[in-house]
């Protein structure tokens, strides 16, 4: 196992790495910008360097910065959590050419998945089911309009090197795919430096499920069984749980096969190693593949709280050369979970909310568990993503859960900035998300202020 670590990336979840790899008995070394020297990763690290200036591209996706950190502490591996670097195989294989473990998947994974419609042909070929689309980038405006008749409106234009949602757009008729075609093409190169984008059939209100995968370099791959991500806004999750409403108490265990197998086949397409996440879309009684993610996901703990899987040791583990120990037979799931993202942001307008944190109480009590990038007395800056905390809770049931989850949010304070803590209490009590009816477009049909 590694003596040092370094973790590269910043707020709740380089501190949560940080509290496992001390755990384990590793050295822990923080690297930090300018913006966030006073946080509490930063503090708690054996040892923390400084990157940069605040903006992103000077600091924590500076790799030059990154790599010269490990150099310096002696770093035997890097963590790059999620977001900023974790996916860039340029990192990964330069971190490896210095010597230094990638705690993520090989590089040549990670270029697999890099492009969405190359990655689509690569899990179509091992006859992972797909949402029918385009196999291919689609050239120009007239390519789209002539695959769109075949696939069938409405459908989705997205970036063939997207993420997050960028890049994307549905278009219910010709005329409005000229408009999105031309919007997503530009978008597509403004945040990816390229013009692809290609076309799927577009589902208006799907469910969003995806598969935790874990993988050594033995050989050996398993699924963590599913979470439920339906709930989003601008196609950023909002909240998540496990298990998924759709799979639980043994519900459609049919259709849960097909979807975990489905996921370690498109996983072992990939020829992937690590920890890392099989997403797809649920609709009309099929589950579609949609992408893979080659890294932790952020709503990771509500596995690790139902399976009592340690994700990030198991990383860890992995990443110094160990075999994966747990079998599929082994993943069991126990109770229900559900993570709630805490973001600096008016809960209505959903304008971000900077500023300093001049009361920060979070709740405490049974089944709950924070992972928090702040402390009382903290500024949120502009600089990044505006998310504070992550509120997870637990309970035997899926109602316990959300019983445990209202009480727990209602005693969250936070003065000195907004939060959306309003809008998942609104989540809670809403009388669809009570009985497990979700999908995409919840936040647009239900929980209005």
């Amino acid at each position: 196992m590694f003596k040092k670590l370094l973790i590269a990336n910043r707020g709740e979840i380089s501190r949560r790495i940080g509290a496992v790899a001390r755990g384990m008995g590793i050295t822990t070394v923080a690297v930090y910008s300018d913006a966030d020297a006073d946080l509490p990763f930063v503090k708690e690290a054996d040892e923390a360097v400084r990157l940069g200036p605040a903006p992103a591209k000077d600091s924590y996706l500076n790799i030059p910065a990154i790599l010269e950190a490990a150099k310096k502490t002696g770093a035997q591996a890097v963590h790059p959590g999620y977001g900023f670097v974790s996916e860039n195989a340029e990192f990964a294989r330069a971190c490896t050419e210095a010597g230094i473990a990638f705690v993520g998947p090989p590089p040549e994974a990670m270029l697999r998945m890099k492009d969405k419609s190359q990655a689509r042909k690569l899990v179509v070929a091992a006859g992972v089911p797909v949402v029918p689309g385009t196999e291919d980038v689609v050239p120009d405006v007239g390519s789209a309009l002539a695959a769109a008749e075949r696939i069938g409106y409405p459908v989705l234009c997205k970036a063939a090197g997207g993420g997050g949602g960028i890049g994307m757009a549905a278009a219910k008729d010709a005329p409005e795919l000229e408009k999105v075609f031309r919007q997503c093409t530009d978008r597509a190169k403004a945040a990816f430096g390229r013009e692809g984008v290609y076309l799927e059939r577009y589902f208006p209100a799907p469910r969003h499920i995806e598969v935790q995968i874990l993988g050594d370099h033995h050989g050996h791959l398993i699924h963590c069984l599913e979470r439920e991500c339906s709930i989003q806004r601008r196609h950023q999750k909002v909240v998540e749980e496990a298990p998924s409403p759709l799979f639980a108490d043994g519900k459609n265990a049919e259709l849960a096969q097909r979807l975990f197998t489905a996921a370690v086949t498109a996983a072992r397409a990939f020829g992937y190693a690590n920890a890392g996440t099989v997403e797809f879309l649920y609709a009309d009684g099929n589950v579609y593949f949609i992408e893979m993610n080659a890294r932790l996901q952020v709503e990771h703990p509500v596995t690790e709280l139902t399976t009592g899987l340690d994700l990030i040791g198991w990383q860890l583990r992995i990443a110094a050369g160990e075999p994966l120990t747990v079998r599929q037979e082994d993943v069991k799931r126990r109770g229900a979970a559900l993570e709630f993202r805490i973001y600096a942001e008016d809960p209505v307008k959903f304008f971000p909310s900077p500023g300093p944190l001049k009361v920060y109480a979070p709740p405490t009590g049974e089944g709950v568990r924070l992972d928090s990038g702040y402390a009382e007395g903290n500024t949120v800056t502009p600089n990044y993503d505006p998310m504070i905390a992550k509120l997870i809770v637990s309970g035997a049931t899926r109602a316990e859960a959300i019983e445990r989850s209202i009480q727990a949010l209602e005693s969250f304070r936070v003065e000195g900035i907004k939060t959306n803590i309003p809008l998942h209490l609104r989540i809670l009590r809403d009388p669809a998300f009570r009985e497990g009816q979700l999908d995409t477009r919840f936040l647009e049909n239900h929980a209005k202020p």
